[in-house]
């Protein structure tokens, strides 16, 4: 009886004893085969090299480089109409004409009043020589003997004189009188033609012919002329106040500014800033200042009123160490961290714990002008992280100069080529079953 059992003990000491060698022999490749499916696969990106730009987006109207108003001083109906809508016109053109009948009649008229007044002179004028001729004798007559005329007939040709010659002065003054008057009927019946001052394009026109217009309390407005379409068209764009210093800076250097526009969509235009105006405007307390962006026009493909994307270039610099954004925007969990970065991550989490918004906004109002500049420089001290083994690992950077895609790197340990971590790659999911 005792055979048996030692038989059947040592047949299960044996089978456990397979199962342990073969659990033994298989502990560590489950380990790595586990280690490898919970490994993390990091979505990475290369520092690189080059140029770059910083820019400021903004959204402005096309409008002319100049538009002149061309209006009607005198009142009547259209008889003529030479220009339309589009058409490109000379200094000096014609480009409407109105009914000059009643202003010719006037011309007319005052000049027969001047030709009589011309002749009231003549009148005045001989009648006056009489009188002196006649004054004349008397004196010699009197000088002869003061008997033959009396000293009363001696005042009588006197004055009479001097009668004439005021009477001389009056006609001469109602000549000047009608020749202001004939001047203005003949100023009047010549704006009846509705003519260019400049060289341009007719973008607006507000008659037609026919049309009778009245200019007894204001001019009316005929024509919109913009010269110069083809040369320069100008971008009307609204700034933010927190940008106008860059702004401005860049057009001390003279940086290109790009622009698109909906009918164009696939065309970069290029201009530069031409003017920056101080006529400020405030919407919902925010304050925006114009900016005026000159930008030539050749094949006329700028019109009036068209909406234009503004880039505008405010620094650039050549040959630095670009660092792409994603990673400055990545946050590790602590686990993916080695020992040695975690206080940075603590750190981390102490900023973003603050008791709410609304008292971090408190405490930067608090705080003094020193301490918010003291902020904003710290605010380009940064972090980025890099793979070490199975963790990750912080490198310190400063920042400086960015754009959409990449950074500058002003001070930090990194490399062109060099991999930084800037999310985790979501795991691939197979097609169903």
């Amino acid at each position: 009886m005792v055979i048996p059992e030692m038989k059947r003990l040592l047949r299960w000491l044996l089978i456990i004893g397979v199962l342990a060698g073969i659990g033994y022999g298989s502990y560590f490749p489950i380990q790595d085969y586990l280690a490898k499916r919970n490994q993390v696969n990091w979505r990475t990106d290369k520092v690189s090299s080059g140029s770059i730009k910083s820019m400021v987006n903004s959204t402005g109207t096309v409008k002319p480089k100049l538009e002149v108003a061309v209006g009607c001083f005198v009142s009547g109906p259209v008889i003529q109409l030479n220009v339309g809508f589009n058409q490109e016109v000379k200094e000096g053109d014609l480009l409407a004409r109105i009914d000059p009948l009643l202003y010719e009649a006037n011309v007319a008229r005052d000049d027969a009043s001047l030709k009589n007044r011309e002749a009231d002179v003549d009148r005045v004028r001989a009648q006056l020589q009489q009188a002196r001729n006649d004054e004349k004798r008397a004196i010699a007559l009197h000088a002869e003997d003061s008997s033959f005329i009396a000293q009363a007939e001696m005042d009588k040709f006197k004055f009479a004189r001097l009668s004439l010659e005021a009477q001389l002065k009056s006609a001469i003054t109602a000549v000047k009188q009608a020749e202001a008057t004939l001047k203005n009927s003949t100023a009047n019946l010549g704006y009846t033609e509705i003519r260019a001052k400049m060289d341009g394009m007719v973008i607006n026109r507000k008659i037609n012919e026919g049309q009778t217009v009245a200019a007894s309390f204001q001019t009316p407005e005929l024509f919109t002329i913009a010269p110069d379409m083809r040369k320069e068209v100008h971008v009307y764009a609204s700034v933010d106040e927190a940008d106008i210093g860059q702004i401005k800076a860049a057009q001390i250097e003279k940086y290109p500014v790009t622009f698109t526009v909906d009918a164009y969509p696939d065309e970069l235009f290029v201009g530069h800033v031409h003017e920056v105006r101080l006529n400020f405007s405030t919407v919902q307390n925010v304050v925006t200042y114009p900016v005026i962006v000159a930008a030539p026009n050749p094949d006329l493909k700028l019109l009036p009123g068209m909406t234009a994307s503004l880039s505008f270039q405010v620094a650039y610099r050549a040959d630095v160490i670009k660092i792409p954004n994603a990673a400055l925007r990545f946050y590790p969990d602590a686990k993916h961290v080695r020992a040695e970065d975690l206080p940075i991550l603590d750190g981390q989490v102490e900023k973003s714990t603050e008791p709410d918004e609304d008292q971090a906004q408190h405490n930067s109002k608090m705080a003094s002008a020193e301490e918010r500049a003291q902020l904003r420089r710290q605010r380009d001290r940064r972090h980025v992280w890099v793979r070490e083994g199975a963790k990750l690992r912080a490198v310190e950077v400063i920042t400086g100069l960015g754009d959409s895609q990449y950074t500058e790197m002003v001070e930090g340990d990194l490399q062109p080529g060099d991999e930084l971590v800037t999310g985790i790659q979501p795991p691939k999911v197979g097609p169903k079953r």
